[in-house]
Parts: C-alpha cells; structure tokens; sequence
C-alpha cells in the first residue's frame, strides 16, 4: 500500500516537474535539428556590423607649464603657443545601403563627433579597413551616416530595415555590437526581450539627445556597442544600440536604442537635402502633471501645455495661445513633450496641420503652417555658437538645441553652456544655463551681438589695460544681477 502512495508522489511530482518546465522550452524554441532560430537570423547579418574607430587632435589653450617656450617672455614675443592633444574613441555601425563602390553605414552621433580634425577607420568583417568619410551628423537624434568607398568584387552584407511602430513589449531583441573594442570582442551577439518603448526625457550628459523616443532592452549592450544594429527576430534591424543605463559603467540589463523609423527620417534627409529639414512650430511646450491635469480640469494626463508662443511664428499665426493644450497635433494623439517635439519635427514643413486644443475647458480646431527649423548651425547673419577661450565661455542662441532642452525662456540674450575652470568667468560665478543680456551695459540681443561686444571687450583688455567687464544676466526665471569679470585676475 505505501509502495502505491509513493508511486502516486513520484508521478504527480513528474507531472509537475513538466508543467513547470513547459513554459521554458516555449521561451527557447528550437527548430527540428535543435538548434535556435537566432542562429540563421545572425548568420544571415552578422557581417553587416562593422567596427568603427575615431582619432582626433584637438588643440589645447591657455594651459600654462606644458610647454618651456609657454612663459610670460615667449607670449609677449610669439603669443600663446598652442598644444595638440590626441584621443580616440570606438564604436559600432551597420551597411544599411549600397550604391556602387559606395557602401553607407548608420552608427551614433557621439561615436564620430570628435571634433572637426579626426580620422574615422572601418573595419569589415573580413578584416578590411577603409577611410569613413562623414555624410551627416545629428546631434538632436544622436544618429551619424558615414561612408566608405570599396572595390566592386568586395562582398558587403546590407542590412534589411525593419519597423518599430509596432514593437510590443516582450518581443525578441538581439543587438550585435563591438563591446569593449580594444579587447577585439568583435560582432558579439546578446539575446533579449524589449523592455519598454518611448523612453524619453533621459539624462545621458552634454551629449544627450533633443529627440528621444527609446526602445528598453536587455539584450546586453555595452561601451562599444553604441551604433550597432538592435534586431527583432526576423532579423530585421528595428534600432541603434545607444546607451545604458548603469551604476558600474557595465551592462545591467537596461539598455536604450534609436527607434529605427526616427532613424529613416534623418538618413532619408541627409541623403537627399544633405541636411536634416525638421518643422518648426515656434512654442515652449510643457508637460501635463497630475495637478496641472486637476487645475485645467482634463480628462486624463496627456498632450503639453503651451508656456510661450514666441513671435512671428507658426504657432502665433496659427492662433495659438498660451495656457492652450495640445490634444492632437497632425490628427495623432499627443503623449507627452518628447513626443510632440519628434511629431512637430516630422511634420511636412509648408503644409496645412491640423492642431486640437482645449482652451478654456472647450476644445478648438486650428490649423498652422509650419516653417523649416532654424538650423543649429547658424545662418548668414549669425553662428549658432560662440567659445570665448579667454573669458572661459561657450554661449549659444536661445533658439538653439541646449536651450530647448533645459527649458530656458528668456527674450533675448545667449545662454551659456559651458564655463572653463580655473578661468575669468568661472572665478566670476559664471555657470551654464545664466543668459547674458548685456555687456558693459550695452544690450546682447543674439550671438551677433555677444561677438561684438566680447570682441570690443578683449581689444579695450589688451590695449587699454581695461580688466573689468561688467554683465547683466538672468538666472532662473527672475533672478536679474549684474557680474564683474576680472580678466586680470
């Protein structure tokens, strides 16, 4: 009788044992000859990812004790002597196209942006190495497109573009990358699933993106990895490994790529215009909070309000208002910030858009006409940025990328992005993010006029022995104060 019972436990915990096991054998499929369907899927593209690697010298100023002949007597004679220094910096990309003896590669903006003096070298699967010229860069998307030029018997595996409108969360990933290149992990493939999708508003420093709209994965992507293709499982790429997110500079399961339907927009671009042409709306869009939602009375968190319409533009001949929110911008729902930016920035500049508000709990139709963005690399009056190296500054427009980011509403001036250590404007308590809006008490109405005046400044030091340069600047949204920049100090 007790053999029976046994008998029974023992099958009943068989039968669990499988039940138990089940869904991992549905999680891992194999096919009739056992092996995984990722095999034939990195098989057919693997040699599509190549290494790319990015020296530069960049000229170093102002850094006294580096040199013998960099003394008070050798500057009054020759000037400052400047210093070169050298770096270098590798990543990953993928063929997407051929053209010829032309072959393009997709890879990130911070992988090749190394300044304007670099040297880019692509290595190919089979060991090759070829000059990479730059196509465009995109600071905005963190997206670059590179060439290189190849001998017609060259074989070259093109990578097919997919789709990430679709993705769901939990579809297959596979990312294949470079990581930690001067180890030679060449093209190492890592599985996984997407985590989450429209990941936006992420810090990843100075570098970080004004357009984000991220695929999560934890399919592992480490340094070296940025640039390489993210596949789903019918080895199509659906994004561009970017960054991680992580507390040891290693992968912990959170990595983030570049939908590959963002990417298409600004390759098609580069392509075609030899630019990215984005539509331009002309507000400051703010996200909808939980108590913005119970004050404005909405139905649910969704859409941005309009902070500002700024003057003469689309938005204000459009009959936007400010307090207006934005339901629907070019008939698709509007989630949050990022999502309106990459909506507006896709939308056919010239065009009649449709836009639905609630203004005063009512919802309103209207249309605007959107005109191309002003490039962030200037026009014909004016440089997108300005260095001042011997103040210790570089400033940009208020139209351009590092004030929209950090949300900077001032009207008129040049935000400063940067202040040098050890330098007049640091000792001065200069930081990134104030406006200056005069020097010497005359007006800075844009870069035009912060060159000027810092240009008739430094001859006034050097001629004049004049040390002191007085700035108005805001801080903050009301926070007005004049700084004295010792130059001599």
């Amino acid at each position: 009788m007790k053999a029976s019972k046994y008998l029974i436990v023992i099958v009943l915990l068989g039968i669990l044992f499988l039940v138990s096991f089940e869904p991992l054998a549905a999680q891992y499929p194999v096919n009739k000859e056992g092996k995984s369907p990722f095999v034939n899927v990195v098989k057919n593209i693997r040699e599509s990812v190549v290494n790319i690697q990015v020296e530069a010298e960049t000229e170093v100023r102002g850094q006294r004790g580096r040199s013998p002949f960099d003394d008070d007597f050798f500057r009054f004679f020759f000037g400052p002597m400047p210093e070169t220094r050298k770096s270098a910096s590798m990543g990953s990309g993928f063929i997407f196209r051929r053209d010829g003896n032309t072959v393009y590669i997709m890879t990130n903006n911070h992988v090749i942006d190394q300044g304007e003096n670099k040297t880019i070298t692509v290595t190919l699967a089979d060991k090759g190495k070829h000059k990479g010229e730059v196509v465009g860069l995109d600071p905005m998307t963190d997206i670059a497109i590179i060439k290189i030029e190849v001998p017609k018997s060259e074989k070259i595996v093109v990578a097919p573009l997919g789709s990430s409108d679709d993705l769901e969360i939990g579809d297959w990933a596979i990312a294949i990358g470079n990581p930690f290149g001067q180890l030679g992990l060449d093209r190492t493939v890592t599985v996984g699933v997407i985590s989450a999708t429209g990941r936006s508003s992420l810090n990843f420093g100075q570098a970080s993106p004004l357009y984000q709209d991220y695929i999560q994965t934890d399919a592992a992507i480490n340094p070296g990895n940025s640039g390489g293709p993210l596949l789903d499982i019918n080895g199509k790429v659906i994004g561009i490994n970017s960054a991680i997110t992580s507390t040891s500079g290693g992968n912990i399961g959170i990595g983030f790529a570049i939908p590959i339907d963002l990417a298409k927009k600004v390759v098609d671009d580069f392509l075609e215009h030899g630019r990215v042409v984005r539509g331009y709306l002309g507000i400051l869009p703010q996200e909808i909070t939980a108590d913005l939602q119970q004050s404005l009375e909405l139905k649910q968190i969704g859409g941005v309000l309009v902070a500002k319409v700024e003057k003469d533009t689309p938005a204000e001949k459009g009959g936007l208002k400010n307090g207006d929110v934005i339901l629907k911008f070019n008939y698709e729902s509007v989630k949050n910030v990022s999502h309106f930016r990459i909506l507006v920035a896709n939308a056919l500049v010239g065009k009649r858009i449709p836009v639905e508000v609630v203004r005063n709990n009512q919802r309103k139709s209207l249309y605007v006409v959107l005109t191309e963005q002003p490039s962030t690399e200037g026009n014909n009056s004016q440089p997108a940025k300005q260095n001042s190296h011997w103040l210790g500054l570089d400033v940009q427009g208020l139209t351009d990328d590092f004030a929209t980011k950090n949300q900077i509403v001032a009207d008129f001036g040049v935000v400063i992005t940067k202040v040098t250590p050890n330098t007049p404007a640091q000792r001065a308590g200069l930081k990134p993010g104030m406006v200056i809006q005069e020097i010497n008490r005359q007006k800075v109405s844009d870069l035009v006029d912060y060159n000027k005046l810092t240009t008739e400044a430094k001859g006034k030091f050097e001629k004049e022995q004049r040390n002191i340069i007085l700035l108005y600047v805001l801080s903050g949204s009301d926070d007005y104060q004049y700084i004295t920049v010792n130059l001599a100090e």
